[in-house]
């Protein structure tokens, strides 16, 4: 695809997003050219696709597609870029569009479920975050933990069940689903139960804790 001179490499930040996040997506981000859903909007209605889910998937191009990222710290990175492609699905099962292709070869896909979720499509349809804001967020915040952080302590199997969460709070920004962070008074959690859910695979549970945090970094300044 040849790069559109009018469109800057330097993303910025779609609204909504906390202050942690924009700081994070202006500043490793990269935005690269992506494709206009729209000009295929007649091609997907002749092949049954309805209306409203080509526009849901034009929208999740208008706010995030083209935006590259650094990876996440499981999932084997996540999406390399952000960007939409013809929703697939049904009337019966809803439909669903990819998120964006992945960084290494996968045993399963990340999509935007029919109910706007961030997920996997791996040995069933597993949301992690309530929407892609929710997946950002949760990079944003693993980037700044893991560089602030005293100590990162990285959990799998079934010790992830032992873990006390008691005086600990969720973290709303990530919209958590299947994944989940949480807040203590100098650590933060990060639960990651997408693989483990999606394959039926108790031992691909993992959690990762980010102790020696202040405040300030608890919250992301």
């Amino acid at each position: 695809m040849r790069a559109d001179p009018s469109v800057s490499p330097i993303p910025v930040a779609p609204a909504g997003l906390s202050r942690r996040a924009q700081r994070f997506v202006e500043a490793n981000g990269i935005r690269v050219p992506s494709q206009d859903i729209r000009r295929h909007h007649d091609a997907w209605i002749g092949h049954g696709v309805p209306a409203a889910e080509i526009d849901r998937a034009a929208a999740f191009q208008d706010r995030w597609g083209g935006l590259a990222l650094p990876p996440a710290p499981i999932y084997e990175g996540g999406p390399r870029i952000l960007d939409a492609d013809c929703p697939e699905g049904s009337a019966t099962d809803g439909w669903s569009f990819r998120a964006g292709a992945c960084r290494v070869s996968m045993a399963y896909g990340f999509m935007i479920g029919p109910e706007g979720a961030f997920g996997i499509d791996a040995y069933r349809w597993t949301p992690l975050h309530a929407n892609a804001d929710g997946w950002v967020e949760s990079l944003a915040l693993a980037d700044h933990a893991g560089r602030w952080a005293k100590t990162v302590t990285r959990i799998k199997g079934e010790d992830v069940e032992s873990l006390d969460l008691h005086g600990y709070e969720p973290v709303p920004e990530v919209q958590g689903l299947t994944d989940t962070w949480w807040r203590g008074k100098d650590s933060l959690i990060a639960v990651y139960r997408g693989e483990a859910v999606g394959f039926d695979a108790p031992q691909c549970l993992e959690s990762h804790v980010y102790g020696g945090l202040d405040e300030w970094v608890l919250h992301g300044g």
